[in-house]
């Protein structure tokens, strides 16, 4: 109702202050004008006294309930349909077409209904929080940092509930790792640590608004028995570091007295062994000594398969193994066809630190079966929660991440680089000029920070030789006194591609510009 007064209120403000077309009409002209103004004034004046009439009619038969009340509305409307002239009309039709979809939304049953309340929840939080800085700011409104949340609205954001969302998946694996652990006692093979969540989706952004990911990492100890050693690959120059993982027996004469039937490999004859005992890690998962890549996901794809029907979910979500070489990728889909798409990869821990070698290569060009390569993505989600806590409540850093990430599509810069600019951005801009009135001025800085590395030939990797980093991140001692990494490297060697880049870099800024002027 209070809708349909505002338009009927606008179009009585047209009518008395009608927009000057020319100063070339006749008197008789401008005299029918005014009378047709007269008399549309009157019938407005009316027609709004007739819906306030009608609207205290309204109210007294609210007992009806909500469905019959938007029919009641959808019969009143009709019958103002009949006097208006056509050019409100228009404005009624967009009021009958909002009212039509709210109450066929309200009557729908969705089972996801948890996820979209979540989802309401995170908008109204939204909406809290920008009324909350506005309010605490007490800013002028001229400023012109005020763009800032101008241009945030008109961006079309989407809702993605990635808390929410990474929560179920985190449960789920839980869950399935709990039970793979049951079946794998006492054998001799790779012993299941807790997943770790890594990637966009845990770290609170995602480039991608359908089909989102969920990465965890699955962290492998050497069972009874054996020892993991880590060994460095080969000494040329990659973005990232390999390294070998070579399994090695030891000796367990005089270790776990209770546990029975326990034979060690090294000091019992080879026969007892084989008719005793299950074989070896280094018989099993190894090509010679060393652990395999494919031979590990293929063993851990057939675990999940075995033990995905004793997990609690599997009652609620049809789970199907998708072909991977290096991880295990699952698609979870439940009864409203909500779909989860998750990779668990494996990782052997460098000792305590938050730094792991895993299964997942990065590498562009094939490499052996028995390369696993360092990665830092449980720092970086380590880094993220930090920055979260950190921040203010209405920090908009990841908003700004997400968005440059949408712009990458179809270039040759990675959601990796864009990253990297914004996490050595954190450690340098405080954490309060990253709020929703900032959101130009970060984007600029991301921008002018990404042209400079462009124009250097040089972006530093974000943790090596970096002392910026939060205390509770712990990295290798050879982080801390390498030289930094620099992941334009093959810019520098390469004029043709440096020309490239510079090319699609001018490209990122038109799209940027196209996409905070129309949203999308």
């Amino acid at each position: 109702m209070a809708a349909t007064k505002f338009i009927i209120r606008v179009m009585l403000r047209i009518i008395q202050y009608p927009q000057m077309v020319g100063d070339e009409l006749d008197g008789a002209t401008h005299e029918r004008m005014e009378q047709r103004a007269k008399y549309l004034r009157q019938e407005m004046t009316r027609l709004l006294q007739e819906l306030e009439e009608r609207s205290q009619e309204q109210r007294s038969q609210e007992q009806r309930g909500q469905e019959q009340s938007g029919f009641a509305w959808g019969a009143l409307i009709i019958t103002a349909l009949q006097q208006w002239p056509f050019w409100v009309v228009a404005g009624v039709l967009v009021l009958l077409f909002g009212l039509c979809w709210q109450l066929r939304k309200r009557s729908r049953e969705v089972d996801g209904s948890s996820d979209e309340e979540s989802s309401s929840s995170d908008t109204d939080q939204e909406e809290e929080e920008e009324q909350e800085e506005e309010e605490s700011e007490g800013e002028d409104p001229d400023d012109e940092r005020d763009l800032g949340r101008i241009f945030a609205k008109r961006i079309h954001w989407p809702v993605q509930n990635l808390v929410y969302r990474s929560r179920v998946v985190e449960q789920v694996v839980a869950d399935l790792i709990h039970v793979c652990q049951g079946l794998l006692s006492y054998s001799f093979l790779p012993v299941l640590q807790p997943a770790v969540g890594v990637g966009s989706a845990f770290e609170g952004w995602s480039p991608r608004e359908e089909d989102i990911i969920y990465r965890l990492l699955v962290p492998l100890q050497p069972p009874r028995g054996h020892a993991f050693h880590l060994e460095p690959g080969t000494a040329r120059e990659m973005l990232a570091r390999n390294f070998c993982i070579r399994v090695e027996l030891e000796c367990t004469c005089m270790r776990d007295p209770l546990v029975v039937n326990m034979l060690c490999f090294l000091h019992h004859p080879e026969e007892e062994l084989r008719r005793n005992q299950d074989p070896s890690l280094l018989r099993t998962l190894c090509t010679g000594s060393y652990l395999d890549v494919q031979k590990t996901a293929r063993w851990f794809q057939n675990i999940v398969r075995s033990a995905w029907v004793v997990v609690p979910q599997s009652h609620r979500y049809k789970m199907n193994l998708l072909p991977s070489s290096q991880s295990c990728k699952l698609r979870l889909t439940n009864a409203s066809r909500t779909t989860f798409f998750v990779e668990m990869m494996f990782g052997v821990q460098q000792g305590d630190s938050d730094i792991f070698l895993s299964s997942q290569s990065t590498e562009a060009i094939l490499t052996p079966s028995t390369i696993w390569t360092e990665s830092c993505a449980g720092a970086e989600v380590k880094f993220f929660r930090h920055m979260a806590r950190q921040a203010p409540h209405n920090s908009f850093h990841l908003k700004c991440l997400q968005l440059c990430a949408r712009i990458l599509v179809g270039t040759g810069f990675s959601t990796y680089t864009l990253k990297t600019v914004v996490m050595h951005l954190l450690t340098t801009i405080p954490l309060s000029g990253w709020r929703r009135r900032d959101f130009l001025l970060r984007l600029q800085d991301i921008m002018q920070y990404l042209r400079c590395c462009l124009e250097e030939k040089r972006l530093d990797h974000f943790f090596f030789g970096n002392n910026n980093l939060p205390e509770e991140i712990i990295l290798p001692p050879d982080f801390q006194t390498a030289e930094p990494l620099n992941l334009f490297q093959h810019l520098a060697r390469d004029p043709a591609a440096h020309a490239e880049a510079l090319r699609e870099f001018s490209e990122l800024q038109d799209r940027l510009t196209r996409l905070l002027f129309y949203g999308r």
